[in-house]
């Protein structure tokens, strides 16, 4: 009696951990400058594609894989730059003059610019005539850009339309910049 059932050996299945790895490798290859967005795409849908680890080897075989060090090394350094941005915003933010928030009972927004009829008249050069609007509104409060030429910023970012400002905040009037402070 002869059976005819054959044993074939096939290559296990790739696993989602093994593709990741490789997909990674491709990630870094084109964020590293040393694949081109093309040759990434393609090489993403082969590796997608791939049944066998050959396969994904064949991939990243051109690109070096980032060790611990390396990860190591490119984290401290981000974590180091973030901080010293974070320590120049704090050291700056004590050296601005205070800008007092106005009494929210008076009910009006405290328009703020070079005209002479402004609540707050900044009389900088590169402040706009009628350059910005702080109000009150629902306990809260709104600091409006109101077209001005060299932009209203909030912590460092230019405000465009509104934003919800608090004490603390750094705000810029063109180039005047105050530290947000209560009564």
């Amino acid at each position: 009696m002869t059976s005819s059932f054959e044993f074939n050996t096939y290559p296990a299945r790739l696993s989602d951990a093994e593709r990741d790895k490789a997909l990674k490798v491709l990630r870094d290859g084109v964020a590293m400058g040393r694949l081109s967005h093309d040759t990434f795409v393609r090489r993403m849908e082969l590796a997608l594609a791939a049944r066998r680890a050959d396969e994904l080897a064949v991939l990243t075989a051109d690109l070096p894989v980032e060790s611990r060090m390396s990860r190591l090394v490119f984290g401290s350094v981000e974590a180091i730059s973030g901080f010293t941005v974070r320590l120049r915003r704090a050291w700056q933010a004590e050296r601005l003059p205070k800008l007092l928030l106005p009494h929210p009972a008076t009910g009006h927004p405290l328009r703020i610019g070079r005209d002479p009829a402004n609540g707050l008249r900044l009389t900088h050069e590169t402040v706009s005539r009628v350059h910005a609007e702080l109000s009150h509104q629902a306990g809260i409060w709104v600091l409006r850009d109101l077209g001005s030429t060299n932009g209203t910023t909030v912590n460092g970012r230019r405000v465009i339309g509104a934003v919800v400002v608090r004490e603390g905040d750094q705000v810029g009037f063109g180039r005047m910049s105050f530290r947000l402070a209560a009564n």
